[in-house]
């Protein structure tokens, strides 16, 4: 079974010229794939890339992307500006004996003036590169298999539902094989306690008796119904199977439905009642299968 669930989580270490960098990776379900990435300032030229090869592997969900360093705290390296903050002290000392003001003050106030503090930013060389991407893919490779793990539960539970309905299945067609007969014996009771059997034409009665036979009969959808059950389960087995599940339960819907809209049955009604229960339950587990 290769049933994967759209939540997962995974996490890894690497060390960088005596740097730890962590990613960090987790997501949720989602109807396409929306990607959250957060880089340090040294990997922001390589965002695109990065996406990619998260994309390639994420393929859906609402997934949050993570690289950062191990206490945020590794390429925030400060660089005072010196010109910049004498020139600013000079004009404002100037200023201050101008208008004749305190200027004890001066170097705390230039200390927080606009790029007298620069953050060195330094860019990752070929060789980190390649460490980052090997740390992205074996954060990735522990997400994809916590979504197995949790596909693996996710597809014996859908497996299980299934079954159920191709249960109910059986009895519905147990059930119908007496329905026809009482249904005909029921209008013919109800015709001869309104008509006498000697105004009766038995020819047209048994043409309109077929008819009306054909009309409620349900062994095409019963076939249908059986069908798409056997297509769900060996769809299980498929990579990626989310959306396809998806519309086979729809079809299976469409087949209950009409079973219930044609059987008159108040015994197969309840059948089908518990058949929708159940895949009501399916639609709700299929919201999270990758």
């Amino acid at each position: 079974m290769q049933t994967r669930s759209m939540t997962g989580f995974g996490k890894a270490k690497i060390n960088i010229k005596n740097k730890q960098i962590i990613a960090e990776v987790k997501s949720v379900n989602s109807k396409q794939l929306d990607l959250g990435l957060r880089l340090p300032l040294s990997l922001r030229d390589k965002e695109a890339e990065f996406r990619n090869l998260i994309a390639e592997i994420a393929e859906r969900g609402k997934v949050d992307f993570s690289i950062y360093f191990d206490g945020e705290s590794s390429e925030r390296k400060m660089i005072l500006n010196k010109q910049l903050a004498s020139n600013y002290y000079k004009e404002l000392t100037l200023f201050a004996k101008d208008v004749k003001a305190d200027s004890s003050n001066l170097l705390a106030m230039i200390m927080n003036l606009p790029d007298v503090f620069k953050q060195e930013i330094s860019v990752a060389d070929d060789d980190e590169i390649k460490k980052v991407k090997s740390l992205i893919q074996a954060a990735l490779n522990e997400f994809n298999a916590f979504r197995k793990s949790e596909g693996l539960t996710l597809g014996k539970e859908l497996e299980k539902r299934i079954q159920l309905i191709l249960g109910l299945l059986k009895k519905v067609e147990q059930a119908d094989g007496k329905r026809i007969k009482l249904i005909k014996e029921r209008i013919r009771k109800e015709l001869h306690d309104i008509i006498s059997k000697e105004k009766i034409d038995q020819n047209r009665f048994e043409e309109e008796l077929i008819y009306y036979v054909e009309k409620m009969d349900i062994t095409e959808e019963k076939v249908r119904l059986k069908t798409h059950c056997d297509y769900f389960l060996n769809t299980l087995n498929e990579k990626s199977s989310g959306r396809k599940l998806g519309f086979i339960s729809q079809e299976i819907g469409r087949e209950i439905n009409t079973i219930g809209s044609k059987a008159n049955d108040a015994a197969i009604q309840k059948m089908v009642v518990q058949m929708k229960d159940e895949l009501e339950k399916i639609k709700e587990q299929l919201m999270n299968v990758l």
